[in-house]
């Protein structure tokens, strides 16, 4: 699967918020509860303010055969605040995509340290690509309590190449 990415725009928000539910409610149903699922989900019931957080970040999104498939925003210089993929794509490549773009972006914007909550199905994802889990962490969401990881990459700067005199 040839996966490429581009920037995200305010008429992806639709798309953006169908992933959003579909990863959710399939992809984390082995490891939250249908209760916990609904909840998290509930994000994306209001669109506009759901496309609005997207924009409000350095989102991009993962296409493949010219649909969007996936997204991944980066919020500030070093956290990577949402991942999502369709499950029909879901670890085909999209996921790796975002994370490196992300990671290299987060460099960019010289970030010593690249920071996301993983989900309980998307750390062994942050794990595979060099991050570290940091601390477990319970999150309210709604009247649901949900866990998630601090997972954390350093982030090396390239080395200079040699100067010559």
């Amino acid at each position: 699967m040839s996966v490429s990415l581009r920037p995200y725009v305010p008429a992806d928000a639709k798309r953006c918020a169908e992933i959003f539910r579909s990863s959710i409610d399939e992809l984390a149903a082995d490891d939250y509860d249908a209760d916990q699922r609904e909840a998290w989900a509930s994000a994306a019931d209001d669109e506009a303010a759901f496309g609005a957080r997207l924009v409000g970040m350095l989102t991009l999104i993962a296409v493949v055969d010219g649909a969007a498939v996936g997204f991944a925003s980066l919020k500030g210089a070093d956290v990577i605040d949402m991942l999502y993929v369709d499950p029909e794509y879901a670890r085909q490549g999209a996921g790796g995509a975002l994370i490196d773009a992300l990671t290299r972006l987060a460099s960019a914007r010289g970030a010593k340290r690249l920071t996301a909550e993983a989900s309980e199905g998307a750390r062994p994802l942050f794990e595979r690509l060099g991050f570290r889990a940091e601390k477990r962490n319970l999150v309210r969401v709604g009247d649901e309590w949900l866990a998630n990881t601090t997972m954390t990459k350093s982030l090396g700067a390239d080395p200079a190449p040699p100067t010559r005199h």
